[in-house]
């Protein structure tokens, strides 16, 4: 038997992205978010979900751009605290001992200790009651040397990362391997 929850955001887990902007005046900010996902293949999208209140809202709407940095388990401290501050009282980069880089693509920096990064033009912005979704365009993806696979694609044993756990208030690592995709299904319809 299922218990009905109420109306609430426990869809598990949830992705843990910096997202990192200028502001108005070229400082880099960066902030954890977890309202966010893939949305398009083609052209190649994300979205992320964010307040009004934040400050990364203000400097992605003036910006037109921003970057989509995954960090692994290493720097899970980091990007929590990026979470929990406000870019509009401190240099939050600079106390969680990160590097923003300019991005080639996008008015908007790359966390270079994080090993994965998207560098994303906002196509689309929509309200919905207290966020804004925005839309972004990946006009480049950069990946470490370090997590990339015999075929040239980020390895998620080698990224590393993290997810958070929105029912719980935690974050978790990733864990095993199930089967390929678009594979173990074919098992249901095999002799």
């Amino acid at each position: 038997m299922k218990r009905s929850l109420g109306r609430k955001t426990l869809i598990q887990p949830a992705p843990v992205w910096v997202i990192a902007t200028y502001d108005e005046q070229g400082k880099p900010n960066a902030m954890a978010a977890s309202w966010a996902g893939i949305c398009c293949s083609k052209p190649p999208a994300v979205c992320v979900s964010l307040r009004e209140a934040t400050y990364t809202y203000h400097a992605i709407k003036a910006r037109k751009a921003f970057t989509v940095n995954l960090p692994s388990c290493d720097h899970a401290v980091a990007a929590d605290f990026l979470g929990i501050a406000s870019g509009r009282d401190i240099d939050k980069l600079a106390v969680a001992g990160l590097t923003p880089v300019r991005a080639e693509q996008v008015d908007a920096p790359l966390i270079e200790e994080f090993p994965l990064n998207l560098e994303c033009a906002l196509v689309h912005e929509h309200t919905i009651g207290l966020h804004t979704l925005f839309v972004g365009e990946i006009l480049d993806v950069k990946a470490d040397e370090g997590i990339l696979n015999d075929k040239g694609r980020p390895a998620i044993d080698l990224l590393r990362p993290f997810v958070y756990a929105v029912a719980e208030g935690v974050y978790r690592s990733i864990g095993e391997t199930l089967g390929s995709a678009f594979d173990i299904g074919n098992a249901l319809t095999r002799e």
